[in-house]
């Protein structure tokens, strides 16, 4: 059985993630990431979905790092932005370096307890405005990874599953493996509910709509911007 960190936000993809990959027999250790996000829902997320799924689950607070990291996401006096992801105004939600940080402490901790992998749900329809979510990341990473541990060593690497899926694939994944989708968490502004108008809620109904899956989300505003 493959020992595998999984970098888990609490999030629909990287929650499916753990699903998929504790269906291919992997034996997990969920790593939550506490950065300095506004949306502090998903962390709550993250506990109650490791507990669904017994798996370890350790919360890597980090959240100093939000006054050094210009992003909608951190800092109070920037707006989250409403609309799709193809919206160019979604440019100001990337985080600087925020998968390249994790990765690099997941590794450590990797290392540590001798697993084989570090997975995280980095995904086709990411690439677009998040450079450290695609296949050349992941690979010059792996390079790096290799060479920043002494020989004796064990040496894990990234594995990014869903590099070749849009949401609307995860979604579908999701859906067979019965993954609470109630319970996860993707608004970036946070609430009671999700707010149904920033990017990440967009793409969250637009991949239900476009998979034929029930869309269980509570949201404020229940209309969507879509693309097509």
């Amino acid at each position: 059985m493959k020992k595998t960190v999984i970098i888990l936000s609490g999030g629909l993809d990287s929650t499916t993630l753990a699903y998929y990959l504790k269906d291919k027999g992997h034996k997990l250790y969920a790593l939550t990431f506490n950065y300095g996000q506004k949306q502090k829902e998903e962390i709550s997320a993250a506990l109650t979905i490791t507990k669904q799924l017994k798996i370890s689950h350790k919360i890597a607070d980090i959240s100093s790092v939000k006054d050094l990291l210009k992003s909608a996401l951190t800092k109070s006096d920037i707006k989250v932005p409403d609309g799709h992801y193809a919206a160019n105004n979604m440019k100001s939600t990337v985080v600087p370096n925020r998968n390249m940080i994790m990765l690099s402490i997941a590794a450590g901790y990797a290392s540590s307890i001798e697993a084989e992998n570090i997975a995280f749900a980095a995904h086709g329809g990411d690439h677009f405005i998040y450079a450290d979510c695609r296949p050349l990341f992941v690979d010059t990473l792996n390079q790096a990874l290799i060479a920043s541990f002494y020989d004796d060593n064990v040496k894990p690497l990234i594995i990014a599953p869903f590099s070749n899926f849009n949401k609307t694939d995860i979604v579908k994944v999701g859906h067979t493996l019965k993954v609470p989708f109630e319970l996860t968490w993707s608004c970036y502004k946070g609430g009671k509910k999700h707010c149904g108008r920033c990017g990440t809620d967009n793409e969250r109904k637009e991949a239900f709509r476009l998979a034929g899956v029930p869309d269980p989300t509570e949201y404020e505003d229940e209309t969507g911007v879509f693309r097509g």
